[in-house]
């Protein structure tokens, strides 16, 4: 199913801060790469960095068919399950050992301060470790919802993971800014009604209504010209 959502006038102001996990408040990329990477090559064909660039955002399964293809693949859904599932159990025991230090420069100090303005904090990630990747970083305290893989089957860029997060925080999605760094997140969040501000490149986050390169360069401040 398909969710768009049409933004209304009957609420402004942004009253909640919605953020993906991924390259965002920390950067497990580097593991993600490593353990489809082994995956690839177990299966015969190599996996580029380059390539890892394109499955962010993107859901487990939907990641494993592109490199499937790429590989010129072909496996059953019953294979692709256990591809999926090994990949994964590689990756958890990866990210089991992150530490706080992982965390992205400007995270901490801008979670605090938007915590501290009153604005309302929810996660929304394709990642179906987010808790784990949360608790071993000491960042779980800071959200009201938590919406990841586990709770949305649609990927980005289908605004579901953010509408559930909205939902969860009691706001309409108008009310929302969206922190991305993928083209997919940022397409969900105005696909949803919401603001969004890219983490990146402006020159490929091109539909952000603003774009920085970290958390380091915001402040709550900031949320108020959007």
């Amino acid at each position: 199913m398909q969710h768009t959502v049409n933004p209304t006038n009957t609420a402004a102001g942004i009253k909640a801060c919605l953020f993906d996990l991924d390259g965002v408040l920390v950067d497990t990329a580097v593991y993600h790469y490593k353990a489809w990477k082994r995956l690839a090559n177990s299966l015969g064909f190599d996996f580029t960095e380059e390539q890892n660039e394109h499955l962010k955002g993107i859901s487990r399964a939907e990641s494993l068919n592109r490199i499937l293809a790429w590989g010129n693949v072909k496996k059953s859904e019953a294979e692709k399950l256990e591809l999926a599932t090994l990949k994964n159990n590689w990756y958890v025991d990866m990210i089991s050992h992150m530490t706080p230090a992982e965390v992205l420069a400007g995270t901490v100090d801008f979670l605090t301060s938007v915590r501290k303005d009153g604005y309302l904090v929810a996660l929304g990630s394709a990642s179906k470790n987010s808790g784990i990747i949360l608790e071993k970083t000491n960042l779980a305290h800071f959200f009201d919802a938590i919406v990841d893989g586990n709770l949305v089957s649609a990927s980005k860029p289908d605004p579901e993971v953010f509408l559930k997060g909205a939902e969860l925080l009691g706001v309409a999605p108008n009310q929302c800014v969206v922190f991305e760094d993928a083209v997919a997140g940022i397409e969900a969040a105005k696909r949803g009604g919401m603001k969004a501000i890219g983490i990146g490149n402006k020159n490929v986050l091109t539909g952000a209504d603003m774009v920085v390169s970290g958390l380091d360069k915001l402040t709550s401040q900031d949320l108020k010209r959007l």
